[in-house]
Order: structure tokens, then sequence, then C-alpha cells
């Protein structure tokens, strides 16, 4: 027998009437089945769910809201769960049903020709990248989690990654989509158009909500002709201001040919030689600073030696100070590697806290120096690791006790660094949020520093398309 899904009289009634109402192999109910879908990738929030509904079809999902709305039943859209903001996770209370798309992992077209794919939301992003690999063509977002991401959560968050650059975030990669209202009914919004003039852009107001307006089923993708040449490179620099310069010269040099641009400061690398067995070492000693590099293009293009070219005039100009260029396929995973072990690497090393921010690209040097010293004078026993996509401006502008803490040390500084740094950032001009979206963990921040007039329009909107409140309850906007 099943465990009991859930503790409390309202609970075990609609328990009940869960199981009445829907086929048993579209729920999961038992103790241990449940485990895993109430908690958050991080381990930092931790829920109790009616039930994991499993639903295989567009059809079944619009049945279990439609069924969830009548009764005012929390409603949680879960993808890969692999997000950082505690935004797929359940409260305690047992009465929000997580909605997992696991199961609809169908790919329904790929249309090279027009350069469009249409894809299930529970497809993982590498599957994806692999059936539009398949037809000659690309799916551009790149994700250190696409093993294990879902498409659907990839575009109910916004997902960023390393090639927003060139390619924008992810709302810029849909052509339509398709999803289900908080009432049940259907949002058949899978056109694969490029110019669609007519009225409110009802997939861009989806793409991002993470959850609180609808459930994304389905989507049809931009795609773009497969790379058929590649060059990437790692470059020592001293500074932050040098890899902004370095920026300015690539950009000029390769044109929209540079699709990553990713800033490392010593430490990361440091990190990464002790926690990661195996990654490269690419330089004798690590620099002050290095970025990782990488152009690509449709065509079959000499880009190795636009690069080293590039390079030489950058070490030439003391921009750079030394440079290792990746000359086959496994050099070049090998240096990507290094940049995507640096969150592992920081989990390993120590406890920590992490943000997500973004400034204006030309102000990352002035904002690096001044948030270190700040934060040196705040928290004078955490290192700083700040990395991240210096080409669109977003940091990941995290503390580490690498010596460690004292019992309650980390916890009782989340609150004030989290006003120093989001303080600093908005003075900037910039965002808390830039690429993880905002969840639970972030509802209090949008509140703090976002519009009135903006969080208004928000509210409205969520009336608009859910006015029971069933939707991802909790996260996003505050009561």
């Amino acid at each position: 027998m099943a465990d009991a899904p859930a503790a409390g009289p309202r609970a075990s009634g609609l328990a009940l009437e869960l199981a009445a109402a829907f086929p048993a192999d579209l729920l999961r109910t038992a103790d241990a089945d449940r485990a895993r879908y109430e908690t958050d990738h991080r381990k930092r929030y931790h829920g109790r769910a009616l039930a994991i509904a499993l639903p295989r079809t567009t059809a079944d999902v619009s049945r279990l809201l439609a069924w969830c709305n009548a009764r005012r039943v929390g409603v949680v859209p879960q993808g890969g769960n692999t997000g950082y903001c505690g935004g797929a996770t359940p409260d305690d209370s047992g009465t929000q049903l997580v909605l997992s798309l696991e199961r609809m992992r169908q790919v329904r077209g790929v249309d090279a020709a027009n350069l469009s794919m249409t894809v299930e939301a529970g497809c993982l992003l590498v599957e994806v990248q692999a059936a539009a690999a398949a037809a000659g063509c690309c799916f551009p977002l790149e994700l250190g989690s696409a093993g294990s991401c879902q498409i659907g959560g990839n575009l109910a968050t916004n997902a960023g990654g390393m090639n927003v650059l060139r390619y924008g975030m992810t709302r810029s990669l849909v052509l339509g989509i398709e999803a289900v209202l908080a009432d049940g009914r259907v949002y058949e919004g899978l056109r694969a158009l490029r110019k669609d003039n007519t009225g409110y852009d009802l997939r861009s107001l989806l793409v991002g909500s993470e959850g609180t307006l609808g459930v994304i089923t389905a989507a049809t993708l931009r795609l773009w002709p497969a790379r058929r040449s590649t060059a990437m490179a790692l470059v020592a620099l001293p500074s932050p201001s040098a890899a902004l310069a370095l920026l300015g010269m690539l950009r000029s040099r390769c044109e929209d040919r540079l699709e990553s641009f990713e800033l490392l400061p010593r430490i990361a690398l440091e990190l990464v030689r002790r926690q990661i067995p195996g990654t490269a070492a690419p330089f004798a000693q690590a620099p002050p600073w290095s970025v990782v590099c990488e152009l690509a293009s449709a065509a079959i293009e000499p880009l190795g030696e636009l690069l080293q070219a590039a390079l030489a005039d950058a070490l030439a100009a003391g921009i750079a100070t030394d440079a290792v260029l990746a000359t086959s396929e496994s050099q070049r995973l090998a240096l990507w590697a290094v940049r995507e072990s640096v969150p592992e690497a920081q989990r390993r090393g120590g406890p920590g806290l992490r943000h997500d921010i973004s400034v204006p690209v030309a102000s990352i040097p002035r904002f690096i120096e001044e948030a270190g010293a700040g934060l040196a004078h705040l928290v004078p026993n955490a290192t700083l690791v700040g990395y991240g996509h210096l080409g669109d401006g977003n940091l990941h502008f995290n503390l580490n006790w690498f010596a460690g803490a004292a019992p309650g040390e980390v916890e009782a500084m989340e609150l004030p660094v989290r006003r120093y740094v989001h303080d600093l950032v908005a003075s900037y001009g910039g965002s808390f949020s830039a690429e993880h979206g905002v969840g639970q963990s972030k509802r209090d921040e949008l509140a703090r520093y976002g519009s009135p007039v903006g969080l208004a329009m928000m509210r409205a909107i969520k009336q608009a398309f859910d006015p029971n409140g069933i939707m991802n309850p909790g996260k996003l906007l505050a009561p």
C-alpha cells in the first residue's frame, strides 16, 4: 500500500478525490516516490506535495489543471528541477500538486528549411540540441545542466547560459508556445513565424513567467545553421579592464562570430584544480584573470587563424599576457570543462553565498573593484569568487568560506551580504536576477527593487491569467 500522500484533513480529502478522478499511473503518492520532487536542486527548500502528477499529453495537463482550479489546489510545475531559486518546490502544506513534465518528451517535428523545431516541454536540453543537429541545424542554448534540465523549465525561467552574447536569452529563441492556463484551457500558439504583428506578445509573456501564469507544454524554437567552424581559447589577463578591452577587440575583429566570453578570476582556476581531479591546468601558474572565448560560424572559415591573429595583437598591446588555443575538439572540451566546473568546485570548497547579478557591460570592472572592496570589509574571512558571462554583463558573484565558518556564521551574514550586493547592483542600474529567475528565494528582492508600476502591471496580468491563484503559489510575486 502507498504511504499516506499528505497530512491534515484537507489534504487527505483532496488525495481521495484526486485518486478517484485520475488513473493511478498518472500519479505518484508514496513518500519514496514523491521525495525527489519535493526538494530543490540546492537542497535549500523542502516541501510536501499532495501528489506528483506525471501527464503524458497536453490533454492530461488540461484535465489536471481544470480539476485543481475548481478546488483551489495549488499547482507547482516542475521541469528537470535544476533551478537555483526554489521555483519548482511545493510548500509544506501537503495540498499542492507537483506537475512534472518529464513524460512529455516528444520532438514533434524539425523543419530545417524554416530553421525551426517543435518539442514538448519535458525534452532534455541535450535532446533538443541532438535533434536539431541530426537535421543539420543548431539550437544554441548552452547550459552546464543540459543533460538534466528540461526545455520547458528553460522557457519558464527564461534561462541564459554561455551564448547569450550572440543569441540572446531563451525568450529570443522561441517562435511559438503551447500552454495550458489555470482553468484548463489550452493556448495553441505553436506558430513558426518570424513576423506576426497581431497584438500582445503572449508567447514572450509566458516565457519567463516561472509557472505562475500557466504550464508550458510545447514550444516552437528557432534554429540556426549548424556550426561548421569553431575556434576557442583561454586567455590570461591582468585585470577585468583588460578583459573588457579584449571583448571590444574581438567584437571589432570577429563581429558576430563571437559566441562566448566568460570571465574567470584566479581563485576560480585554483579551485577547479584543487577540487575537480582530472581537469586541465592550462597555465603553469593561474593568472590574475582569464577569459574563455569562442568563435563559431556556419561557413567553413579559418576561425583559428582569425582568433590567433586577434590574440597576437592583444598580447602585443599588453591587453593579454598569455593564451592557450584549442587545436582539437578534445582540447576545446577540456578548456570548457574548466569553466563549467567552477560551480561544483565552489560547492566542494566550502559553504558560501551566491548572487546572480548583472550590470551594464562597461561597468563591470568598476563594479568588481567596488564590490570586492566592500565585501572584503563586510566579510573579511570569506573569499569572493566573481565569474561568469562578461560578454552580456552577467556575473555569478559568490562568497565562499574556504577555511570553514563558525556555526551559523554563513546564515547570519546572508541578509547583510545580499543587501550590500543588491543595493550596489541597483545603484549601477543592474539586476539582482540576471538569468536564474526569482522563484521563492528572490521574491522579496523583486518586491524591494521592482518598479511599483511594473509590479502592479505584473499583478494585474497574474489576476487575469490565474484569478484563483493556483499557479505556482508563493513564487515570483510576494502575496
